[in-house]
């Protein structure tokens, strides 16, 4: 993120909203490749697929390392996003092989926890590496990034899916798949939901180097507040996870669903009233309760969409968590290339998108039987 300015002048582009597309096609590769590697997993276990998906996106850091302009840089980044849909989605369905419900939950938010804290520092690392190197020497920490979780997760983690359990990959499966997800309205009402709250944070991931570095001209100082504004996911991801087996799923989602979508009416009408540049201390302020409540979201919204789909775990990993992230990506690029100078196109679209989890929540609760 610091880094998206160098790059794009260096290759070649001046626009600058353009640049976010630096970050949008990682996101576009992220959403087509989990419809094929959730499927893998339930055919060839679960550690394979992720071996492929890290060699792809290692593929895609040695083309960023060596891009020679703005289009090339793009395709690395989407062989990037591509490869990196392995680990995102079958580590998914490797946490359902042995949990479900709201153990799963709890499981999933203490990965969100970290899955936050680690970004939180990214930045800085980034800003660091540039006082130092060269942009591209970002994309070489990826790779080796890559080597050694891979590494790793090969020494340490077993495999989850016996081969007695093995399902043979087919076409007509993940349509199958997909088929199951469509029309089982919990799932879908839940697939919606999460994609409408993953859109708003998209849009933020989109224009937050904008708005930090050239709005509020904090340059050198931006991964300090991203920082922050990400430790606040991970902080309602921990509060989850110790709530959630008390209170459950739904109950909390529905409360923090709430909360963020009137904090984010309340604060559209002030960024309206401020001309767009509302005081960044009280800018911060917002996305942190914004966030903490996105913690709380995440990790449930995810369980609650799988939690029908035990007997097709992978594929509904996969399913899932394409359909959300290419949702997000529509949805949250729109809001990212709306952006002018000012956060609200983004502060609204955190009120709008919160209204419409809303409805789509309890359009999936509807059809959940009574008992």
């Amino acid at each position: 993120m610091p880094a998206l300015q160098d790059i794009g002048d260096d290759l070649g582009n001046r626009d600058h909203n353009a640049n976010q597309l630096v970050i949008i096609m990682l996101f576009l590769g992220l959403g087509l490749g989990q419809l094929i590697y959730g499927p893998l997993s339930d055919s060839y276990g679960r550690k394979r697929p992720i071996y492929v998906g890290l060699g792809i996106f290692s593929i895609g850091c040695l083309l960023s390392v060596l891009s020679w302009d703005f289009q090339s840089m793009l395709l690395g980044r989407f062989l990037q996003g591509l490869g990196a849909a392995g680990p995102r989605i079958v580590t998914v369905a490797l946490i359902r092989d042995q949990h479900e419900g709201r153990a799963m939950a709890r499981i999933m938010s203490v990965i969100m926890a970290v899955f936050i804290i680690v970004p939180a520092i990214a930045p800085a690392l980034g800003q660091s590496i540039l006082l130092v190197a060269h942009w591209r020497a970002i994309f070489l920490s990826f790779l080796g990034l890559a080597i050694i979780s891979g590494l790793w997760f090969a020494i340490r983690q077993r495999e989850t899916l016996a081969a007695d359990d093995r399902i043979p990959f087919s076409g007509a499966r993940i349509l199958s798949g997909l088929k199951d997800c469509l029309s089982h309205r919990i799932a879908l009402g839940y697939i919606l939901t999460a994609g409408f709250i993953f859109s708003a944070f998209v849009a933020y991931l989109s224009t937050a180097q904008q708005i930090f570095q050239k709005q509020y001209e904090l340059e050198e100082l931006f991964p300090i507040y991203f920082a922050v504004l990400a430790l606040a996911i991970g902080t309602g991801s921990l509060i989850n996870a110790r709530l959630v087996m008390h209170f459950g799923m739904r109950s909390l989602s529905w409360r923090a669903l709430i909360v963020m979508t009137g904090l984010s009416f309340l604060f559209s009408a002030y960024a309206l009233l401020t001309g767009g540049t509302p005081p960044l201390l009280l800018y911060m302020g917002f996305f942190m309760l914004i966030f903490v409540c996105l913690g709380l979201l995440f990790g449930n919204f995810n369980a609650l969409a799988m939690e029908p789909l035990g007997h097709i775990a992978g594929l509904a990993s996969a399913v899932i968590g394409s359909l959300t992230t290419l949702m997000s990506l529509v949805l949250g690029g729109l809001v990212g290339q709306a952006y002018n100078g000012t956060v609200i196109p983004l502060v609204v679209s955190f009120a709008v998108m919160g209204c419409a989890a809303i409805g789509a929540m309890i359009w999936a609760e509807r059809g959940r039987p009574r008992s």
